[in-house]
């Protein structure tokens, strides 16, 4: 089915063998007609993002976290890479993820267990926005191979996490008592990217394989097609615990990109039964609602309010992968709807986007650099596959 906007009636509308010169995992991003509009709109959210919130004497952003600030350097570097620009040139190398790297290739000494202490779905956020720094250097000429190793370096850490206990899996933590959605799903999608940045690494693809077959056979997906946080370690049972919009964007991304590789289009079928769910059932007013969102009171958390945008970033991904127009239209309304609900229903006076993008704010919905991060990235996705000139 196609989804629409509601608002248009309602307004009236590293690697193992790291190599510096390693394939764009996202090339086609550059190539593909943007809409300047949407563009536009993300490019001044943006710009309040890192004059408001970035802080370049340390690297991070203030009242966020290291995997919430990955996310964040993943979308600004994406925005530069659709519009062409270096207007934020400087954040790959300023930040925290490029002050570790810089050094780990001065010294040769990996900052990386310190800095991600056992947590290993932190890691893999790191790893994605390494590798979308990377993308960018790459494509203004710059070495990039700092932030290679580093992607490599983090990626071994994970790696290092799985084992048999319930069949298989990423433990969550270094702790070893939880084996949860997210972990794996990025496991998934780290293995997957990675076998299309190094084809001649094979340990990548293999470990892509491995992840996708032990997600489907656990006990982490529910009746409904969505996933649930994760398993009860004593059984290996689905615990039953939220199904978190995120949990249902990140496995999307990665089947599609092992998708690109094998062209096995059973990936796509498993990737489609979670997706749709999500926006049959995780939304109101056809966009999507976290279980915690309330435009009355504010009841997520530091870290939850980033989630809608992983989604939504992780079905541009998908879209990437695939290259297919009917699937682009299949999702471009729901790409648009999401937009749309940020922008109406989210964005400030100031131009901060908070974490309620269904209904409008009246005093639940939460700011912070990590709510406008994640609503950029909507704008962002909005421009490459939305309907343009649908207005928002």
């Amino acid at each position: 089915m196609r989804f629409s906007s509601p608002l248009v009636s309602l307004l009236g509308l590293l690697a193992l063998s790291g190599s510096v010169n390693a394939s764009p995992a996202n090339s086609t991003f550059e190539k593909r007609a943007q809409c300047q509009a949407s563009l536009d709109i993300a490019v001044s959210v943006a710009t309040r993002l890192q004059s408001n919130f970035y802080n370049a004497g340390t690297g991070n952003y203030n009242g966020g976290s290291h995997w919430t600030d990955a996310n964040a350097i993943e979308n600004i570097h994406n925005l530069m890479l659709a519009t062409g620009t270096d207007q934020w040139s400087t954040l790959g190398d300023t930040s925290y993820l490029g002050r570790a790297a810089i050094q780990e290739k001065k010294t040769g000494v990996s900052p990386w267990p310190d800095i991600v202490t056992g947590s290993w779905d932190d890691s893999q956020w790191m790893i994605l926005a390494l590798w979308k720094i990377a993308d960018y250097k790459l494509a203004r000429g710059l070495d990039n191979s700092a932030y290679i190793q580093s992607a490599n370096s983090l990626y071994s850490l994970v790696e290092g996490a799985w084992d048999n206990v319930c069949g298989g899996g990423v433990w969550w933590s270094s702790d070893e008592n939880y084996k949860n959605s997210i972990t794996n799903e990025l496991y998934l999608l780290t293995s997957a990217v990675g076998a299309i940045r190094f084809p001649n690494n094979p340990v990548f693809l293999t470990n892509a394989i491995n992840a996708r077959n032990w997600i489907k056979n656990s006990a982490l997906r529910n009746s409904q097609g969505l996933f649930n946080d994760g398993l009860v370690t004593a059984t290996c049972a689905n615990n039953g615990e939220t199904t978190w919009t995120y949990n249902q964007g990140i496995i999307v991304a990665g089947l599609g990109a092992l998708y690109a590789t094998t062209k096995d289009p059973t990936l796509l079928t498993e990737a489609e039964i979670t997706l749709d769910a999500a926006i049959a059932l995780l939304e109101s007013n056809n966009i999507l609602k976290e279980s915690c969102d309330d435009p009355v009171h504010p009841n997520c958390d530091s870290d939850q309010v980033a989630f809608k945008g992983i989604v939504v970033k992780s079905v541009q991904y998908y879209l990437d992968r695939v290259n297919d127009p009917a699937r682009t239209a299949k999702y471009s309304g729901f790409l648009h709807a999401q937009a749309s609900g940020v922008l109406h229903f989210g964005t400030d006076a100031s131009n901060d986007i908070g974490s309620v993008w269904y209904a409008p704010n009246q005093g639940g919905s939460i700011f912070g650099s990590t709510s406008s991060a994640s609503g950029l990235a909507a704008h962002i996705a909005n421009a490459k596959y939305g309907p343009c000139g649908v207005a928002l």
